[in-house]
């Protein structure tokens, strides 16, 4: 296992039929070899699992990968109003070229593709 940065961009959607680079998150998680999110190194470590929205016109928002009663989410302020909700995070693999599908807190449903993903340096 070990901590890596994970960048997210939109992939193919009906008003961006290229996908859009512009659109994107950097994730800080743990993974295994598989992929997959090491749960038990999540759970110790929560306050390192962070993640920064970037979106054209908008300023660059940080928060957390946070645990919900409905699985997993992004979430940057206390409460849920703003949280993302992220489908399958503890099952999915994450793997370059594999989709992650966000729920939007407007109720907007959006699939990301992991572009690329890099080890942490000192972490795991």
């Amino acid at each position: 296992m070990q901590w890596q940065s994970i960048r997210l961009e939109l992939a193919r959607t009906e008003e961006f039929p290229q996908g859009s680079a512009s659109r994107a998150y950097l994730v800080h998680l743990p993974l295994n070899n598989d992929g997959t999110v090491d749960l038990d190194e999540l759970d110790r470590s929560r306050p390192s699992a962070t993640v920064r929205r970037f979106w054209p016109n908008e300023r660059d928002i940080s928060g957390y990968v946070i645990r919900t009663e409905n699985g997993w989410a992004f979430s940057y302020r206390v409460g849920d109003d703003d949280d993302e909700q992220l489908y399958h995070l503890e099952t999915h693999r994450i793997v370059e070229g594999e989709y992650l599908t966000i729920h939007e807190p407007d109720g907007s449903t959006l699939p990301f593709r992991v572009a690329r993903i890099i080890p942490l340096d000192g972490t795991g």
